[in-house]
């Protein structure tokens, strides 16, 4: 994108790749880049690009009663005044990797009732369930004989799509399609009975991130704008990502209105995240999801005319926010 002289990516996920080759791809995609602030946000892991370092951490919202995401940013040297937070971030990984124990526990038939309810619900053929089963017990038997060597980060969801996509070259496209979306109906429904009450409430996770001089970003605008009406003390909003569209326009006014209206002491910042997920890129592009096209930093939204409007209309543009949230985390 040789015309794009701003870069604002503040919602991305390195991963296990490394940085200098993170590093070597943004530089590449934006070669006349005059301003930007990139900032990586592992989930609930902090790593750290330039200057800066980041995180997304998992957390509940009492008065919603659901889980919601916030990503925290902050100078790289006041790394070291994060220990509380490094601990609170800790709990977060290892809790949150027990939800891929619990889908292995449905999916292997250990957990039969739940496993008979998803099958009833997706007339799911025998054939599909019992392939399903197999690999679940052969990835569960791998987690187990190798679990002194497996880092905690790597304990995610993801790993069950990774180990059946991987079984496509013996096994075929039109299988394992099908087993994959049977394994994502019993995802979805081990996350929606995932007890919540073990994460840390957003307000504890904000109150420790302010202590230690970090910016706080609401992403994810499908899921959570609700949290809008919560009044935390954040200093923006995520209006655009490449799952999360629909709203995008109605919370540019929502914000703009609010800060006409003084709500808060500062104003509320309008961000994109790209949410790229740097581990997709190691995919086969033709078996990936939507993430493997996404890139750091490309957000068409900011370029669409509607939105652009909108924006204008509200003070706000790509290069206010970058020097805006850039002042703030400085300061």
């Amino acid at each position: 994108l040789p015309r794009q002289e701003r870069v604002l990516a503040v919602h991305w996920h390195p991963e296990f790749v490394p940085m200098p080759l993170i590093r070597q791809r943004i530089e590449a995609t934006f070669p006349c880049c005059g301003q930007s602030l990139i900032i990586p946000t592992q989930h609930n892991e902090i790593t750290t690009y330039g200057e800066y370092s980041g995180v997304e951490v998992d957390c509940y919202s009492a008065g919603f009663n659901q889980k919601v995401q916030l990503l925290l940013h902050f100078r790289a040297e006041r790394k070291d005044r994060a220990g509380v937070l490094e601990s609170m971030l800790a709990h977060t990984a290892r809790y949150r990797a027990r939800q891929l124990f619990d889908f292995l526990e449905v999916l292997t038939g250990r957990d039969e009732a739940r496993l008979s309810a998803v099958a009833a619900d997706t007339g799911a053929a025998e054939e599909t369930i019992l392939f399903a089963r197999i690999h679940a017990r052969k990835l569960s038997a791998l987690l187990e004989k190798h679990q002194d060597d497996i880092p905690v980060d790597m304990l995610k969801n993801k790993l069950v799509r990774g180990f059946l996509d991987a079984q496509r070259p013996r096994y075929g496209d039109r299988l394992v399609t099908r087993v994959q979306a049977f394994a994502q109906s019993v995802k979805l429904r081990v996350k929606a009975g995932f007890p919540m009450r073990y994460f840390y409430r957003a307000s504890e996770v904000i109150e420790e991130a302010r202590g230690m001089g970090a910016g706080v970003v609401i992403p994810h605008p499908e899921q959570f704008w609700p949290i809008l009406l919560a009044d935390y003390d954040v200093d923006g909003y995520e209006v655009w990502n490449p799952q999360s569209q629909r709203y995008t326009e109605f919370l540019i006014d929502t914000l703009a209105r609010k800060n006409r209206k003084g709500w808060n002491d500062r104003r509320q910042l309008v961000f994109m995240g790209d949410d790229t997920h740097m581990s997709e890129k190691l995919r086969n592009p033709d078996q990936g999801s939507d993430k493997v096209r996404r890139e750091i930093g490309v957000q068409p939204a900011w370029d669409e005319l509607g939105i652009r409007k909108r924006l204008l209309a509200s003070g706000m543009d790509r290069a206010c926010v970058i020097r805006e949230y850039t002042e703030r985390l400085n300061a």
